[in-house]
C-alpha cells in the first residue's frame, strides 16, 4: 500500500497518509453538511453537534473534558497559542519560560520571539541519546519561572522524554508544564490526567487525518491554566482562537482519534518490528551508527549516521523511497539538524544522518527495499 506510484515511504513523522475510514467520515461536511457550525439556524446546530461529538471523542482519547480541547489548523498554532498565552498571562508572576534546545523549531521559534518581547527563556541541552536531566531542570527552575515546556517524543530520533517526572518537578516549583505531543498522540498511550499535563499540542496530519487540523488541551480541572488569546475576531473556542471551524478537519480527527485507540497495540506491534528489522540490517553496513537512546524511544523511528556520506546526496539519489535528514519544517534551510548537533554530533555526522520513520501502511517489501538500495549507494566506489 506504501509504494503506489512506486514509492516506498518512510516519512511518516513528517506526515502520514489520510486513512480512507477518516475521509469517509468527513466527506459529507465537505458535500451536503458544508454549515457554519456556529451559526443558529437549524442547520448550522445539526452541524454544531457533530463538532460537539467530535470534541469529545477527541477528549476520551488523552482523558480529558471536552471544555478543555481547543482545535486549531494544528500544533504550529497550538504551540503559539499555548507558550504566548501562557506569557501573557502570568507574566505579572514571572517572565521565565524553560524548554530544551531539541524542540521542534514551532517551540523555540516562539521561545525567540517572547525573548525579543523581554522574557527570559532558558534552552536545557541534552544528553548524547538525547535525554534531558532530570537535576539539571530541578536547577534551571526559578521562583519566576512561569512555563516549562519540553517535547513528548522528539520528531527526529524519536526520543521520549519522561514527561510525568518532569511535570512533578515543574509543579513542585509553581510553574506549568506543557508538552508538544506531536509525534506521541496517535502512536502510544496518551493520558493527560495521569502525566500531570497541563497543555498539550497535537497534529491531525501525524495520524492519519488531513493536514490543518490539531488541538490544544488546556487544563482546567484540578489546577487552573489561564490563557491569553492570541487570535481575535468572533470569540471562538471559549474565546481562545477565533476563526469560523474546520469543521471537515475536527471530524476527520475524532475518526482518526477513535480507530488510533483501537489498533494502536497492533499498529505499535507490527510497526515495531519493521522497524527493528530495517534498523538492523542497516546497521550492519560500515561506520554507521544509531543517533539517540536505544530503548526510551518510540517505536516506529530509527536515526541513523552514515559517517562519510551525504544525506541530501543520498536522499537524492533514491527516487523511489522516501526518506527524511531530520524536520520537514526546517527542510527548506540547508543546515546541519540542530537536535543531532545539541546530542553532541559534529556538522559533518549531523549531514550524514538519515531519520527513517514506519507507520501502519508499511511493508517488509518496503523495509527490504530501502535497505537494498543504501546498501549499494554506501558501497565504497
Amino acid at each position: 500500500m506504501t509504494q503506489k506510484h512506486n514509492i516506498s515511504y518512510l516519512d511518516y513523522n513528517s506526515t502520514t497518509p489520510i486513512d480512507s475510514r477518516v475521509l469517509d467520515a468527513m466527506l459529507p461536511f465537505l458535500k451536503n453538511s458544508f454549515g457554519n457550525s456556529s451559526s443558529t439556524h437549524h442547520f448550522g446546530q445539526i452541524i454544531n453537534e457533530s463538532v460537539t461529538q467530535a470534541r469529545s471523542q477527541v477528549a476520551h482519547f488523552i482523558n480529558s473534558e471536552s471544555s478543555e480541547i481547543i482545535f486549531t489548523s494544528g500544533a504550529t498554532e497550538a504551540v503559539n497559542l499555548a507558550i504566548k498565552g501562557v506569557a501573557e498571562s502570568y507574566k505579572i508572576k514571572g517572565n521565565h519560560i524553560i524548554t530544551v534546545s531539541t524542540e521542534h523549531k514551532a517551540v523555540l521559534d516562539t521561545c525567540k520571539d517572547l525573548e525579543r518581547k523581554g522574557f527570559e527563556v532558558t534552552f536545557l541541552p541534552v544528553k548524547e541519546n538525547g535525554l534531558l536531566s532530570l537535576d539539571l531542570l530541578e536547577e534551571s527552575i526559578r521562583t519566576d519561572t512561569i512555563l516549562v515546556s519540553v517535547m513528548f517524543v522528539n520528531n527526529e530520533t524519536g526520543v521520549i522524554q519522561p514527561v510525568k517526572k518532569i511535570a512533578e518537578i515543574a509543579h513542585e516549583k509553581g510553574a506549568l508544564f506543557m508538552t508538544d505531543a506531536t509525534q506521541a498522540v496517535g502512536k502510544i498511550e496518551v493520558d493527560v490526567r495521569d502525566l500531570g499535563i497541563d497543555l498539550l499540542c497535537f497534529s491531525g496530519h501525524k495520524m492519519y487525518a488531513p493536514k490543518g487540523v490539531g488541538a490544544l488541551f488546556v487544563r482546567k480541572s484540578d489546577k487552573r491554566v489561564n490563557l491569553t488569546s492570541q487570535t481575535h475576531g468572533g470569540g471562538h473556542e471559549i474565546g481562545l482562537r477565533s476563526g469560523t471551524l474546520n469543521v471537515p478537519g475536527i471530524i476527520a480527527l475524532a475518526k482518526a482519534c477513535e480507530i488510533s485507540s483501537q489498533e494502536m497495540k497492533r499498529n505499535r506491534k507490527i510497526i515495531s518490528d519493521l522497524r527493528n528489522t530495517l534498523e538492523y540490517e542497516l546497521l550492519k553496513i560500515p561506520n554507521t551508527s544509531l543517533n539517540g537512546d536505544l530503548t526510551k524511544r518510540i517505536y516506529n523511528t530509527t536515526n541513523i549516521c552514515f559517517k562519510g556520506q551525504d544525506a541530501n546526496v543520498l536522499i537524492g539519489r533514491m527516487k523511489n523511497i522516501a526518506v527524511s535528514n531530520g524536520s520537514a519544517c526546517s527542510s527548506a534551510v540547508f543546515e546541519p539538524s540542530h537536535v543531532l548537533k545539541s546530542m553532541g554530533l559534529i556538522d559533518d555526522d549531523a549531514l550524514a544522518s538519515l531519520r527513517f520513520s514506519l507507520g501502519k501502511y508499511n511493508t517488509i517489501e518496503d523495509v527490504k527495499l530501502v535497505v537494498e538500495k543504501i546498501k549499494k549507494l554506501t558501497e565504497p566506489q
